[in-house]
């Protein structure tokens, strides 16, 4: 096999079926995510609301994360990952009966929010599960020649789904509206539970079952913080999801500022997600592990930029492109973070570091999200994401000067050193 073959995970069948399974979930998961912005804010015109959702999800996510990277390690990931769709699906089923005609004109709106925000909080636990256990599942699934490959690949279909799943929410409110989109999703994540029995189970490659749990999330810690490239990594894109978190006013700025409507939203919404798949399609022709670096600062400050022009357009197509480029940016730091993490944690390690990336990196996007909304409601929509895109711009150049160690981190050697395994 050709080592620079950019197809060479594609060619292992059952990792086709993971790929497939990772498109329909995250399509499902996505688009649910949307559909329920939309409906809160619809309901309240509050972007306070918008921030509570954020806030909703990251508080079980955050304070579950170790726990569930610790059982992660500890257990076999086909059945854990079918077990976590099963109970995702419960959640989809019960927001599509919270939008039925009958009990929106019988149930207040007060109620109704509860309702939703109490469903938001378990998806929260449950996300705390599911990316340590995919992230577990792929290294299982594939040879540690083919990591960098194979997280190129995942990370592009995760993208694709997130392209898909919001532009088809977008246009599925403003045709069948909000509680049959929501319908579709349901359906969605049913699918996606029969796929994943199409992975063979796996072998748990931990040898410490039954380890103490405290001592086994402590050594999951101390691995990530004495790992400089992996702390530093994820430290970085934490700040920058935290303070770019644009997205989650999405809804307001569609509804009140551009005035563009669902079908407007959707495309916002899609746009980076667009630039990023793109970005992740083509390193999988030119890899970007040399001088892997000083390519993830400059993507970084690169998605700063794009969110303070976002913040200051008014221009409908000026803000897609903003976005899009946010995603260009975004796409190139995805890549690098999960080549970073595939090549330098330890089999038995995956799941307790996967939950330490969660708790930086994943629920900064729901804190993001809080704290976009929250700013909003103190400085205004727009002063608020130009503050952000600013935060980020500020927290690259810190970590440029602070770091020269990060500066030179090159993933070349590390990637040759798996290929010969």
């Amino acid at each position: 096999m050709n080592k620079n073959d950019p197809y060479a995970a594609l060619r292992i069948k059952e990792f086709n079926i993971f790929l497939l399974l990772r498109l329909v979930l995250v399509f499902g998961w996505s688009m649910q995510f949307i559909v329920i912005e939309w409906q809160v804010y619809s309901l309240t015109k509050d972007p306070l609301s918008l921030g509570l959702i954020g806030l909703m999800e990251i508080v079980p996510a955050f304070t579950m994360a170790l726990f569930a990277g610790h059982i992660v390690d500890q257990r076999e990931k086909r059945n854990l990952l079918a077990t976590i769709i099963a109970a995702f699906s419960l959640i989809s089923l019960g927001l599509f009966l919270l939008t039925w005609p009958v009990v929106v004109s019988s149930w207040s709106t007060h109620t109704i929010l509860y309702c939703i925000y109490a469903l938001v909080f378990f998806g929260g636990f449950l996300r705390s599960f599911f990316g340590p256990t995919i992230f577990s599942l792929i290294a299982l699934i594939v040879p540690k020649k083919l990591y960098a490959n194979a997280a190129t690949w995942s990370s592009s279909t995760w993208q694709m789904a997130s392209v898909l799943g919001p532009a088809f929410a977008g246009f599925s409110i403003g045709w069948i509206g909000v509680h049959w989109s929501l319908c579709i999703i349901f359906g969605l994540i049913i699918l996606s539970l029969f796929i994943v029995f199409r992975i063979k189970k796996k072998p748990i490659l931990n040898p410490k079952i039954g380890e103490p749990v405290i001592k086994s999330l402590k050594e999951g810690v101390q691995f990530v913080f004495k790992t400089k490239a992996i702390l530093g990594a994820i430290t970085l894109d934490m700040v920058a999801v935290l303070f770019g978190g644009a997205v989650a006013l999405l809804p307001i700025f569609a509804q009140d500022i551009l005035k563009v409507g669902s079908e407007g939203f959707g495309v916002l919404r899609a746009a980076p997600a667009v630039g990023a798949f793109l970005t992740m399609l083509i390193t999988a022709y030119l890899p970007i592990s040399k001088n892997a670096g000083l390519k993830l600062l400059g993507a970084i400050f690169g998605f700063g930029v794009c969110i303070i022009v976002f913040g200051l357009s008014s221009i409908f197509w000026v803000s897609v492109l903003a976005l899009f480029f946010s995603g260009v940016t975004d796409g190139v730091s995805m890549v690098i973070r999960q080549t970073i993490l595939q090549i330098k944690t330890p089999d038995h390690m995956r799941g307790r570091v996967a939950s330490v990336n969660s708790m930086f990196v994943g629920s900064s996007n729901e804190l993001g999200a809080f704290e976009s909304g929250l700013t909003a409601k103190l400085m205004g929509t727009v002063t608020a994401v130009v503050f952000g895109g600013t935060m980020t711009l500020i927290t690259v150049v810190t970590t440029g000067i602070v770091s020269p160690s990060f500066r030179k981190l090159d993933l070349r050697k590390d990637i040759e050193d798996h290929e010969k395994d």
